[in-house]
């Protein structure tokens, strides 16, 4: 830069334009807007690979497309929607209005589109766009209109038309013609306000192509035709149409000769201009007649001169929108209309609109028709096919969260709606993105109701195009060349696209200078949107931006340094430079001016230490990930010495392994590398600053190799500093960079000799007399033996074999063993992980190292033979590993089986073992090894199952299993059970023989026959014998009595009689009674359970006062329980008799102690024997009869001579408890009745109730219900109000058969819920909601609209899903939940305690109780009396 003026004036001067002057350039540059919506077809062609994809829904083609006749004759009535004749031609109500591709430009979400207009709000798009639109007033224009209007009484102004020139109607019957040049004066004054009192006020205006021709409608219903070169009126035509409407549209097409024009009685015609003989005459013809569907908007199709040779525009197209539809007609050659399209569902009030444009889709320009009733805008592609027809595609429409009244093309990428409030939003069509929205409510917009309700004449119109007529205002807004025109009532205004320069500097102006960078970025990047004034290829107009984005980045830069806050804590200042200087940073980034960014911005922002600073620091991610790589020697000696200063060290290290330091002072860098620990810096500047690898590992060595050869334990920090040296040689001999990257190819060979020749070297540099010999590799031995042998052998791997790195191979392998084996001061395991090193190299194929043999029988004796019995484990586990890795080869076998078992090596005997296929000597080594000693099992189960051991290695490990049966018994029994059950089955009598300890074979057999020990062994397949299941139940009653009949329980092979004799042996009394009575001799069991109780009370009445209750009677209460229980589960099968025998004893042995005198009996005792005498009464009652029990109790001899008194409470409690069932029982029995009743009575009344169709046509063809003549087709009737063919649901599967009856689901119902409509058929049917069909009515034909519903009856009466649910939530509003549903859950929760023990899968989860509901209530109030 030359000079650096104050930047901010600079760019004041750029945008100090004047809107006004702005808008005479544009005029005075005429020629270039017009050609504007051409140049932004090239451009779209251009820019193809970013046009829009969209799925394209073709319009089926129509063999023979209706006549205008027969459109113009067809009923069409508008309070209805319009519904096709033939359906299949756009299928539009057969399909969901969702299913296109649809894209909102507030939500993709549609819905109730009230609630959207209401709460949808979009995002604020000037951040992202700027301002998109300049609009200004013309201030000459509009001053002349008020002048018009006062001096001349002209009116108010009623129509705008603008093409060359600017043509403003007025209310009283005058054409005022503007120029558009910068004086905008008035050019002509067409007509007279006498003319205008005879006609009215002008309703419509058109301009030709050619800017000769005006044509004015009027709104008593004249069309009058002006040369606009001389002022001329050519004709006055009164007769185009018929009288008394107004002229709502006139409109030119291409062809000068040719007009269009459509009245407020709905009617379109065409005008066709001749002059005969120098007399000029009209001709009319009408295209549309409104008394068959009102037409309110037309639009002719327009090509530019440009493309005045595309094929379609031989058709001289025509698109008219009436109430219902819209239709596009060709004039040309002939009359022929190439399609309707119904709007469907809109607001009656919305207002029908149309607009043409050129479109390049898919490299090919065509035009496309924008048609649009209220918030959804869509988008029909006309093409001329190779046939010579006309072809329509549908594309992605528009969904709105605004009603539209006007829509216009801007160009073929950006449209300007106008919403019903007057907002203005530009759109980017194939986006569908809002680029801005502009109030314009101050142009104070002229609307044309007036002429839509015709009020000139009477208004003699329809109530329909009235209401739309109230929105309408299509003669206020016309758009010419790139610019859209407004007529206010007092004014003009135009809106046209801002160029890029004039969007950027719009923001400037407003100080939104990141946002204009951004801006500037998108124009840079080709992903703005309604760009203007960018043209030429890719890179030029790249270059043009990146230049503006460097004047707003000074600009931007000064004023950062203006801004900056002058008082007050520095952190405020840097949090200001830190919102401001990463800015700078990334676009120079983004636009690669490293130039710009490290001169001119440097040096600006250093004027401020607290920006130079923030400067610095935005730096650093960039240098973390490559983005930044070549900084100048300054800007990088600051950048260290600022984060040193911070004390951010790490992030120093980090920064400068990424940089190119070769412009750096190394010494000093090395220096600070090395006084902060930055030892990965240090090492990558010894490499890249100086080629210098050896002197980072001296400098690393001197710090660990004295405290290592000292002994000591190393700190974290040298621990570090020697795993990075071993890292950086590892690198080093792999030929990559420390800490990232790779070292130049040619030095490689010579950085991996370096490091060789100085591993093994004899002593370091500055050696004292008392090193040892190889310093370096016995520091690195010392420090990580096992890494740094890997380090080894990854660099072994990459030599390649010549004759220098053999040497250095066998040189480095002799040092190690020289060092290593020669000194004591290795653990075994450093030791050993030598060899295995050295076995795994000896062991390649290629191998050419050569090991003295006797050194690995040393190595045995030392790791076999130790002076103490430490690091057993450690020892055994090197050698294992010696061994795998290919040093058995250097070893006798013998010899070393003979040390691994006088040393206990037990793993290396199996290893050694395997080898030779002894696998029975194995599991003396799994026995004597304690740490492995429970793995014996796995090792037997998996020799003697998996396939591919002979049969003799299976028997010999089998006979040597069998020989240490009790061994392993005794080491876990339930494993010993399971490997028997599976191999040893057919010899359990055997194993029993060699378990001569008892307490061993109880739980050998205890594993075996007890399933509730977890073993899994499948009894059924087990071959066990009685005698064997005998012998455990004796030795349970030895060792476990308390476990005898849970066990029993469970067990299956015994024999009664045999365990009988056996419990009795141990004197197990209910073992004995449980046995008996599984036999069954339930009276023999009974009387061992009697004279158990009985032995108890005797103990009870023997206790004297002071003795403690608990425990004796708590075992009377026991026992008692117990005989009960045996009498409950016996007497269903036992006779009256039988169970009196069984009952009155118990009972007779509960009464005894309280027949003996007072004093016999402790009081304590007393009360609590009466309970359980209580307790045996009500029990005995369900099974004997009560005048039986009494009968018994007063037959005693005791009782019957006058001690009624003592018994009297048992006898009054037996009578209340009677009294209390037999009320429970009426109770219950009188609600059932009453809950029956009310429920049989309401679904009596829901299945009888008539159903009452909305419509009659079937709601998925559309055909009346009485069109078909198929014999077999049925109609359908939903509660919901839906009708259907039967063949029409079945065809979209909504039919299925359910246990031989026919279940349908409401199409329409059912696909609104959009996910799984039939794949839950299977539940829903359980829960009630899909149904057998409501109402069938067989053939169609045989019936007439009067009996729709006169054949209801012969259908099933069921409920439909509608009535199941309306009648749950009467239940639920009435009475919570159904005493039947609580009474039926009762019942089955007690039968299934008592009586079905095997019923438990009831309480699973999948059981939902009435009673753990929340909400559940017992409501036991009479139910309600529902009225007819």
């Amino acid at each position: 830069m030359e000079s650096e003026p104050d930047h901010e004036t600079v760019d004041q001067s750029l945008c100090a334009k004047t809107a006004e002057e702005e808008l005479n350039k544009s005029f005075s540059l005429e020629a270039s807007l017009s050609k504007f919506s051409y140049i932004d077809l090239d451009k779209e062609l251009e820019f193809k690979n970013d046009l829009i994809d969209d799925k394209e829904f073709d319009i089926p083609q129509v063999d023979t497309p209706p006549t205008l006749e027969s459109i113009l004759n067809e009923t069409d009535d508008e309070d209805e929607s319009f519904i096709l004749e033939d359906p299949t031609l756009l299928n539009i109500d057969t399909v969901d209005s969702h299913s296109y591709d649809t894209s909102s430009v507030a939500s993709s979400d549609s819905g109730d589109r009230t609630n959207l207009k209401r709460k949808k709000k979009l995002l604020d798009s000037f951040s992202l766009h700027g301002s998109v639109m300049r609009h200004s007033l013309l201030k000459g224009i509009s001053a002349q209109i008020v002048s018009a209007a006062d001096k001349v009484d002209a009116g108010l102004p009623t129509a705008i038309a603008v093409s060359s020139l600017i043509a403003v109607g007025t209310s009283h019957g005058l054409a005022l013609i503007f120029g558009k040049d910068q004086n905008q004066a008035l050019r002509l004054c067409l007509g007279s306000t006498s003319v205008g009192g005879q006609y009215g006020a002008i309703s419509a205006l058109s301009i030709n192509n050619d800017c000769s021709r005006l044509l004015c409608g009027f709104a008593k219903g004249q069309v009058t035709m002006w040369d606009l070169a001389s002022g001329k009126l050519l004709r006055s035509i009164t007769d185009a149409h018929p009288p008394g409407t107004a002229i709502l549209h006139i409109k030119f097409t291409d062809d000068p000769t040719l007009a269009i024009c459509n009245d407020s009685g709905g009617s379109v015609f065409e005008l066709t201009f001749k002059r005969v003989m120098g007399v000029r005459t009209c001709e009319s013809r009408c295209l549309f007649s409104g008394s068959k569907g009102e037409v309110c908007c037309i639009e002719p199709l327009h090509s530019k001169p440009e493309l005045k040779d595309h094929p379609i525009t031989q058709f001289s197209l025509l698109a008219m929108a009436s109430l219902t539809k819209i239709l596009v007609i060709g004039l040309k050659p002939s009359l022929k209309v190439w399609m309707t399209f119904p709007y469907g569902r809109m607001d009656p009030s919305s207002v029908p609109l149309l607009a043409w444009h050129f479109v390049a889709v898919h490299n090919y320009v065509n035009p496309m028709l924008a048609f649009c009733r209220g918030d959804v805008v869509h988008f029909l592609l006309v093409k001329r096919d190779e046939s010579g027809a006309i072809h329509v595609t549908k594309q992605k429409h528009l969904h709105l969260y605004y009603d539209l009244i006007n829509f216009t093309w801007i160009n073929s990428r950006t449209v300007v709606l106008l919403d019903s409030v007057e907002k203005l939003h530009v759109i980017d069509r194939q986006t569908q993105e809002e680029l801005e929205t502009v109030e314009i409510s101050e142009v104070q917009l002229v609307y044309n109701s007036s002429h839509f309700k015709s009020l000139a004449t009477g208004g003699n119109v329809s109530q329909a195009l009235a209401l739309v007529g109230e929105k309408a205002c299509y003669q206020s807004i016309s758009s010419y060349g790139g610019q859209i025109f407004y007529l206010g009532t007092k004014s003009v205004y135009v809106m046209m696209l801002r160029s890029w320069r004039e969007r950027v500097d719009h923001l400037l102006k407003q100080d939104c200078l990141t946002e204009a960078l951004a801006l500037a970025w998108s124009f840079h990047e080709g992903k703005a949107k309604a760009v203007v004034g960018l043209s030429g290829d890719v890179s030029k107009r790249k270059v043009i931006v990146a230049d503006r984005m460097v004047e707003i980045l000074f600009h931007y830069a000064d004023r950062a340094l203006k801004k900056c806050p002058d008082q007050g804590k520095i952190q405020v200042m840097e949090q200001h430079f830190q919102d401001m200087v990463p800015v700078i940073v990334d676009y120079c980034l983004l636009l690669q001016r490293k130039d710009l960014l490290f001169s001119q911005m440097y040096d600006k922002l250093s004027e401020n230490s607290v920006a130079k600073g923030v400067f610095l620091e935005c730096l650093e991610p960039y240098i973390l990930s490559d983005k930044l790589v070549g900084i100048t020697p300054q800007v990088m000696k600051d950048l260290i010495v600022h984060f040193q200063d911070k004390k951010l060290m790490e992030n120093v290290e980090a920064l400068i392994v990424h940089m190119d330091i070769t412009s750096l002072d190394i010494q000093q860098v090395v220096l600070m590398c090395w006084e902060n620990r930055l030892y990965d810096a240090m090492i990558y500047v010894y490499n890249r600053g100086m080629n210098e690898f050896i002197s980072p590992m001296e400098k690393l060595f001197r710090v660990i190799a004295p405290p290592l050869n000292a002994g000591k334990t190393l700190t974290d920090e040298q621990v570090v500093m020697g795993n990075k040296l071993l890292v950086y040689i590892s690198c080093c001999l792999a030929g990559r960079a420390y800490p990232l990257g790779d070292i130049p190819e040619d030095l490689v060979p010579l950085v991996k000799n370096q490091v060789f020749e100085f591993l093994i070297r004899l002593h370091s540099a500055e050696a004292s007399p008392e090193e040892e010999i190889y310093p370096y590799i016995r520091t690195l031995l010392h420090f990580d033996t096992r890494e740094f042998l890997n380090v080894l052998a990854l660099t072994f791997e990459d030599f390649k074999n010549d004759k220098q790195a053999v040497e250095y191979q066998q040189r480095i392998v002799d040092i190690l063993l020289k060092v290593m084996v020669e000194n004591s001061d290795f653990t075994p395991s450093q030791v050993g992980c030598l060899f295995t090193f050295l076995a795994r190299q000896l062991a390649k194929p290629d191998n050419t190292l050569f090991v003295n043999r006797t050194l690995f029988d040393q190595v045995l004796e030392f790791l076999c033979s130790p002076d103490d019995d430490s690091r057993h484990s450690e020892r055994q586990q090197v050698l294992l590993e010696l061994l795998q890795a290919g040093g058995i080869v250097q070893f006798e076998e013998s010899r070393l089986i003979r040390m691994a078992e006088k040393a206990e090596f037990y793993q290396i005997c199996e290893f050694m073992y395997e080898r030779e296929h002894q696998y029975d000597k194995i599991i003396d080594c799994y026995l004597h090894d304690p740490l492995r000693e429970e793995e014996v099992f796995n090792y037997i189960h998996n020799i003697l199952s998996i396939p591919g051991h002979s049969a003799e290695e299976k028997q010999s490990v089998w006979q040597k299993a069998m020989d240490h049966i009790e061994e392993l018994v005794a080491l876990k029994p339930c494993k010993a059970a399971e490997l028997v059950a599976t191999h040893f089955s057919g010899h359990i009598e055997t194993v029993i023989e060699k378990l001569q300890n008892q307490v061993l074979l109880f739980k050998f057999l205890r594993s075996l026959l007890d399933p509730r020990e977890g073993v899994h062994i499948n009894q059924e397949l087990l071959p066990v014998s009685p005698c064997i299941t005998e012998q455990f139940i004796e030795l349970l009653c030895q060792f476990n009595p308390n476990q005898v009949i849970e066990t029993l329980r469970v067990l299956e092979c015994y024999r009664l009689e045999e365990t009988i004799q056996i419990t009795q042996k141990y004197q197990l009394h209910e073992v004995t009674a449980y046995l008996l009575e599984k036999k069954g001799d339930t009276h023999g069991a009974f009387l061992i359970m009697l004279e158990r109780l009985q032995s108890k009370l005797q103990e009870i009445t023997h206790q004297g006062e002071n003795t403690k209750e608990d425990s004796s009677l708590k075992d009377v209460e026991d026992t008692m329980v117990e005989t009960i229980a045996l009498c409950q589960r016996n007497s269903h099968n036992l006779n009256q008799q039988q169970r009196e025998a069984l009952w009155f004893p118990l009972l007779e042995a509960m009464m005894a102690p309280q027949k003996l005198p007072s004093s016999a009996v402790p009081h304590l005792h007393s009360e609590a024997l009466k309970s359980l005498t209580m307790q045996v009464l009500n029990s005995m009652a369900a099974f004997i009869a009560l005048p039986s029990i009494l009968q018994r109790i007063l037959q005693d001899p005791v009782y019957g001579k006058g001690k009624l008194g003592e018994i009297q409470g048992l006898i009054l409690g037996m009578l209340d408890t009677f009294n209390y069932e037999q009320t429970l029982l009426e109770t219950t029995t009188s609600l059932l009745n009453q809950d029956l009743h009310w429920s049989l009575c309401n679904l009596r009344a829901s299945v009888t109730r008539g159903l009452n169709p909305k419509q009659d046509y079937c709601s998925i063809c559309l055909q009346q219900y009485k069109r078909r003549q198929e014999m077999a087709d049925e109609i359908i009737v939903f509660s919901c109000g839906h009708l259907y063919h039967s063949f029409c649901l079945q065809s979209k599967e909504c039919t299925m058969e359910i246990e031989g009856q026919t279940r349908w689901t409401c199409y329409k119902c059912s696909s609104s819920n959009k996910v799984g409509k039939l794949s839950e058929n299977a539940s829903e049917i359980k829960k009630g909601r899909i149904t057998p069909s409501q109402v069938k009515m067989s053939p169609s034909y045989h019936q007439s609209k009067g009996d729709l519903t006169g054949k209801k009856a012969t259908s099933e009466p069921v409920l439909d899903p509608q009535q199941i649910q309306a009648f749950d939530q009467l239940c639920r509003l009435y009475r919570g939940s159904s005493r039947l549903a609580l009474l039926t859950e009762l019942s089955q929760n007690r039968s299934s305690e008592s009586y079905r023990p095997f019923s438990g899968s009831q309480g699973g989860p999948a059981f939902n109780s009435i009673f753990q509901n929340e909400n559940f209530q017992l409501q036991l109030i009479p139910p309600p009396v529902t009225e007819d």
